[in-house]
């Protein structure tokens, strides 16, 4: 194999230390000198680390995605070197020959050769954008899990207002929630058209609701209130964090199915250059929106999409969902025409896909989505 580099670094992360090896060799050389050294992931310990790789001059550094504990040391690292973040995944060591030394040793010998390939890691203002998205999904989920728990009270509780209400956590859906709680009137606690609804919310609302299931009530609707209001403190910080973005995000809603959220999300998982990505496919297949390539003996295998980006493919699927019952016939054809084949999940998956490559060239060029 091609020898790329003279002086180049792996790093093997841990929590409480990192174990760095420089390779330091000629490009003919195929015996390289080895230097290890161990250090602390404090942050004197890092700088020790940067000063340490400074004075052998490395031109290039790789470490492993070690779940968050790789973050540290890439922000002391960046500006003074070229750092590669490699997939745990697809640098695996030969079974057998596992130790915190041989790691780092290995991951300096792929490299030297240039045989890692990059992971995407955005600028620190696009990091700190996916983090606040990241954070505003996670309670999302976590308030839906509450309502769940609500929805499993009052069945629990033989009431049946859901029968007759879209969503009790609304306005009146609360209001009457609260009635159940204080033991109030119906009538002063529902508005719009389900005024005319009153006999049957009452009879909803006839069951063998005891205090234990108000107590218990009572305790998930306090949480899913802390819910909310963290959920509001989020969007304005993501919002001020936007700004810069703004007009990316006016242009990324005249797509069909996607929200200013939606391309909140966008924006923080994919950012706004797109270098990164060689085409249109590469973005797809880092998201996980391709299907499989698994083919031996003329024998082609399974087609599954990968995992990829998981916090971008739940969007974009949510948005080809929302895109595909739209008035916009090119979204709705489309999904119609390989729903008949291969089924509804399949098509929502090949709609987001297209949406991904629609955005791929839409955002380099700042255009707006025309039919």
């Amino acid at each position: 194999m091609e020898i790329i580099y003279e002086f180049c670094a792996g790093l093997n992360v841990h929590q409480n230390n990192v174990v760095a090896c420089i390779l330091d060799g000629p490009l003919t050389s195929t015996r390289p000198k080895k230097h290890l050294k161990k250090f602390d992931t404090t942050t004197k310990g890092l700088l020790g680390l940067h000063e340490w790789l400074t004075e052998f001059n490395c031109e290039i550094i790789a470490m492993e995605s070690t779940g968050i504990y790789w973050k540290p040391i890439w922000h002391i690292l960046q500006g003074s070197f070229d750092l590669v973040l490699a997939n745990p995944y697809k640098i695996k060591n030969i079974p057998g020959q596992k130790t915190y030394k041989k790691n780092a040793s290995w991951i300096a010998k792929l490299l030297r050769v240039d045989l890692i390939p990059k992971s995407f890691v955005p600028e620190e203002p696009i990091q700190d954008l996916r983090e606040l998205t990241r954070l505003r999904i996670m309670w999302i989920e976590s308030r839906n899990r509450e309502k769940n728990r609500a929805h499993k009270i009052l069945q629990t509780a033989g009431i049946k207002i859901t029968s007759y209400m879209t969503d009790i956590f609304g306005m009146s859906g609360r209001n009457l929630l609260n009635l159940l709680i204080n033991e109030e009137k119906v009538e002063d606690a529902v508005y719009t058209s389900l005024k005319f609804k009153v006999p049957e919310l009452v009879e909803g609302l006839t069951g063998f609701f005891r205090s234990h299931h108000r107590f218990l009530l009572k305790q998930v609707l306090d949480v899913i209130d802390i819910y909310n209001d963290k959920i509001k403190e989020l969007e304005l910080k993501i919002a001020e964090c936007l700004e810069p973005y703004q007009e990316y995000v006016d242009n990324l809603i005249t797509i069909p199915g996607i929200s200013e959220d939606s391309a909140a999300v966008i924006i923080s998982e994919f950012r706004v250059n797109m270098n990164q990505f060689s085409s249109a496919e590469k973005l797809a297949s880092w998201v996980g929106l391709c299907p499989g390539n698994n083919e031996s003996a003329g024998k082609r295998r399974s087609t599954r999409i990968s995992k990829g980006n998981s916090y971008a493919k739940k969007i974009l699927c949510q948005c080809a969902y929302s895109a595909c019952r739209s008035n916009h016939l090119r979204f709705k054809n489309y999904y119609q025409r390989i729903s008949q084949n291969r089924g509804g999940k399949r098509a929502t998956v090949a709609v987001a896909h297209l949406i991904t490559r629609i955005i791929y060239y839409m955002i380099p060029r700042n255009e707006i989505y025309q039919e």
